[in-house]
């Protein structure tokens, strides 16, 4: 098994979903006792907390660049970023490292493209829901999405940074999500991407009228199959493309 670098911390909660979806795919692939090879830096999530400004970015991009390194030079052979709203700094990571990055938006889409979705809403942090970044990815394979509402852009970047992000998982934040995509379906989405990776904590992905997509889920199987050398349906950085 190829040996993948995971940048976490982004919250610790959603990494520990990592850790224990890679192990669980790995050990039913290839034996009850195998473990994943990883290597886990876990960045202080409270310098890139709630990012507002180019600045903020700015660091962050250096923040992740720098891990991105470190994990590299310490074997990596490829790379995943345990967060959706950090994948913003994707295009920084490229350039900084010469192995594969696995973008988490790149998974979600293939999974979606080939199942026939081409219409479905996206659920996440504020910078998910609003910004291109994320958004043109699904986009580009033929998904279209629903505009994002404020109110409801609101709500959930709430409830992700003040409460799954510290580990709380709430029955009043399991509500107000059935309803959010309760609305989402009224409104015309065929699909719902869950594009938090906290947010399966409040999430029943196997209980909803729609098909929901859990990045979190998806992302963790894409990286899977890369370590066991089946990458599927996707999409590389350029530099390991060539």
């Amino acid at each position: 098994m190829r040996k993948l670098g995971l940048i976490g911390g982004m919250s610790w909660v959603s990494t520990r979903r990592y850790y224990e979806h890679l192990n669980t795919i790995v050990q039913r692939r290839v034996s009850p006792r195998s473990s994943a090879p990883l290597l886990i830096e876990s960045l202080d999530f409270d310098g890139l907390y709630r990012i507002a400004d180019e600045d903020g970015w700015k660091r962050a991009a250096d923040t992740l660049t720098a891990s991105a390194k470190r994990l590299v030079g310490a074997g990596a052979e490829g790379l995943i970023v345990c967060a959706n709203s950090m994948h913003r700094a994707f295009r920084e990571l490229e350039e900084a490292v010469d192995v594969p990055i696995i973008h988490i938006a790149d998974c979600v889409a293939a999974r979606m493209q080939a199942d026939g979705v081409t219409n479905a809403a996206l659920i996440g942090t504020r910078n998910v829901m609003t910004e291109g970044f994320y958004r043109r990815r699904l986009i580009e394979r033929g998904i279209t999405l629903l505009p994002p509402d404020m109110e409801t852009v609101e709500t959930v970047d709430r409830i992700i940074y003040e409460e799954l992000m510290l580990g709380k998982a709430t029955k009043n934040a399991e509500r107000t999500l059935k309803s959010i995509l309760t609305i989402k379906e009224k409104d015309g989405a065929d699909a719902i991407v869950l594009a938090c990776t906290e947010l399966e904590m409040i999430v029943d992905t196997d209980a909803n009228v729609l098909p929901v997509y859990d990045s979190t889920r998806i992302h963790a199987e894409a990286a899977a199959d890369w370590m066991l050398g089946d990458i599927g349906d996707v999409k590389f950085s350029e530099s390991t493309a060539t």
